[in-house]
């Protein structure tokens, strides 16, 4: 005799048979026990639904017709509380019409009372089938939504690591170019922190605020292309080293375009010297024609100039400072630029003068 190894005990589905008609949950409890099943017998909806909502069921089997709560309520309250349940309807004759608006509200199929054992059965096998099908169905799209969801973390992990990358090498550069010309300490920074504050008071989308703070940040990186002798000479230039330090603008547009997150701050370096009167360069543009990241990063570079010691000066006050871009205002300046940033209180200002750590913009 040959061993058989243990065997998988396989717990019966368990099905909930709805009826007022204690013949009938007496022939179907029959029934399905002798087909495998294991009947759980109910004399009303709102005693189903009790049990329903204790335990779940694969499958239920329920009258339409019964005194209270019908069949056609306890489908509504399974299809919200119970929605992977399938349900079958049992009718009597001369009710089809009801019967397909119950498949038309979730029902899986309906039954002509009383049902022949063949049409029983294979209705149960079909509402089964199609259960499986189903939860298979949920779990595979549960499935790929958590990968879809994984994904696209690991993917915004990934940008917000470049984009952290992106900003650091900037800074970098920003910082040999200040070397290199012998700026302010920390001239960069405030720019890029005065423009910033300047744009949130006009109340900007915060999704434009990076593009004008990298264009601010930026302003001065077609100085790379101008000789040092003229860049760094401590004398009057003349107008010949003039026409080619207003080149700086061009030079740097250039550099910048094509590098295509950094597409509007190449539209700020091109323009932070142009005046909103139009006397500005390099295409002498005018009033609003002229980007407004440029706009204002031209107020906010005037500021930190003037408040700052230079070589060939001693800084002015922060209220003098103020005083002139309003003296500007409508001539060099956007007066609502000017406006936003004359908004700013004085002490708000001093404090983003101060030096402070990098931060990614």
């Amino acid at each position: 005799m040959s061993e058989r190894g243990p065997e998988t005990r396989i717990d019966p589905t368990r099905i909930l048979v709805v009826d007022d008609d204690d013949a009938v949950r007496d022939v179907l409890g029959v029934l399905l026990r002798e087909e495998g099943y294991q009947p759980v017998m109910a004399d009303g909806a709102e005693a189903a639904l009790a049990r329903a909502r204790a335990e779940e069921f694969p499958l239920v089997i329920s009258d339409m017709k019964m005194p209270g709560k019908d069949g056609v309520w306890l489908l509504g309250q399974l299809r919200e509380f119970r929605p992977d349940t399938s349900v079958i309807m049992l009718t009597a004759f001369g009710d089809t019409e009801a019967a397909v608006e119950c498949l038309r509200r979730g029902a899986t199929d309906y039954l002509l009372k009383p049902p022949k054992v063949t049409d029983l059965i294979r209705s149960i096998e079909r509402a089964l089938a199609r259960r499986r099908l189903d939860l298979a169905r949920q779990r595979y799209r549960q499935g790929l939504e958590k990968r879809v969801r994984d994904r696209t973390a690991e993917l915004q992990q990934a940008l917000a690591d470049l984009e952290t990358t992106y900003s650091t090498t900037l800074w970098a550069l920003v910082a040999a170019l200040d070397a290199r010309e012998h700026e302010v300490s920390n001239h960069s920074q405030r720019v890029v922190r005065y423009s910033l504050a300047v744009a949130r008071r006009m109340g900007l989308p915060e999704r434009e605020l990076p593009g004008i703070g990298r264009g601010a940040l930026l302003h001065d990186i077609g100085k790379i292309g101008i000789p040092d002798a003229i860049l760094l000479k401590p004398a009057k230039l003349t107008d010949e080293e003039w026409t080619e330090m207003r080149r700086h603008p061009q030079i740097g547009f250039d550099i910048l375009r094509a590098i295509p997150f950094l597409g509007p701050p190449a539209e700020v370096v091109l323009s932070h010297q142009e005046r909103f009167d139009g006397r500005g360069y390099p295409r002498g543009l005018a009033g609003e024609a002229i980007p407004l990241g440029a706009r204002i990063f031209a107020i906010a570079d005037t500021y930190d100039a003037m408040t700052s010691d230079r070589p060939y000066r001693r800084r002015t006050t922060p209220e003098a400072a103020r005083a002139e871009i309003l003296r500007c205002s409508g001539t060099q300046f956007d007066p609502r630029c000017a406006d936003a940033f004359l908004a700013i209180p004085l002490v708000e200002l001093d404090e983003l003068a101060r030096p402070t750590p990098e931060h990614p913009i």
